[in-house]
């Protein structure tokens, strides 16, 4: 019983297991045959998956001399090989370039719609917004709250978002005035962008102050917006709140 559980079970972890002497599509063949899929099978899933995660190009390289990125790449893909119903991926997109890191995250996707169960850690919020139906925050090794994305926005996201910039540019002292304003929760700038991000639950105050400022220091807003909290909004405020809860010997709720 415990074997049939266990090839129900895929796990990609951070650490990579492949043998330095093999290239990828051979290391592929392998991983398949020891999870006894079907020589015509690993076949077609082996071109399927190389294909799906762009590695056509270094499909017959040693994976001695593969990136971190392709290794990450071909350490996911390569799971995909066996049949599952549950799935295990610890920051699976680590070392990824933007482009290849969102095909992953669209093949995973799809694996989802089709049934399968994944399991996803990561640090990349937007990633987890992306993927998850349900996630769990996790704060000094404790799952403090676990619920849909959309809710945990609703409930710990109060604040808003008032993104603005100046024709000029950059200013110490709007900055620092913002910075210090009671109605300012936290205040940042996109390097970027070079937008100024003021989180805030009055921004019927903030707008106006901001203009105030920009006025007094001969300034010019060239563009502001109001945009709704992100997950990561929510996940600080969560984790500050918990953190507060449990320096005063309780849990947060």
């Amino acid at each position: 019983e415990g074997r049939k559980i266990r090839a129900q079970i895929g796990v990609v972890q951070q650490q990579d297991s492949f043998d330095q002497g093999l290239n990828v599509e051979t290391s592929m063949d392998i991983y398949g045959l020891i999870w006894n899929v079907p020589k015509a099978e690993r076949r077609r899933r082996i071109d399927e998956l190389i294909g799906h995660f762009e590695m056509e190009e270094f499909r017959k390289m040693p994976t001695v001399d593969l990136s971190a990125g392709q290794r990450r790449r071909l350490q996911v893909a390569r799971e995909f090989i066996h049949d599952m119903d549950l799935l295990f991926l610890d920051e699976p997109t680590v070392g990824l370039d933007p482009i290849v890191r969102r095909s992953v995250l669209d093949y995973l996707k799809e694996r989802v719609r089709q049934g399968l169960t994944i399991f996803f850690t990561t640090h990349i919020l937007e990633e987890a917004e992306y993927l998850c139906d349900r996630i769990a925050v996790i704060n000094q090794g404790r799952i403090v709250q676990i619920d849909t994305p959309e809710n945990l926005k609703r409930r710990f996201g109060s604040a808003k978002a008032v993104e603005f910039k100046l024709l000029q540019g950059t200013s110490s002292e709007m900055a620092s005035a913002l910075s210090s304003s009671p109605s300012v929760s936290r205040f940042g700038r996109d390097e970027g962008s070079g937008a100024y991000r003021v989180t805030t639950t009055q921004p019927e105050s903030v707008i106006p102050e901001i203009y105030r400022l920009a006025d007094r220091l001969s300034l010019t807003v060239s563009s502001i917006y109001i945009s709704e909290t992100t997950l990561e909004d929510a996940f600080i405020n969560l984790v500050t709140e918990d953190e507060k809860a449990v320096a005063n010997g309780g849990r947060s709720a």
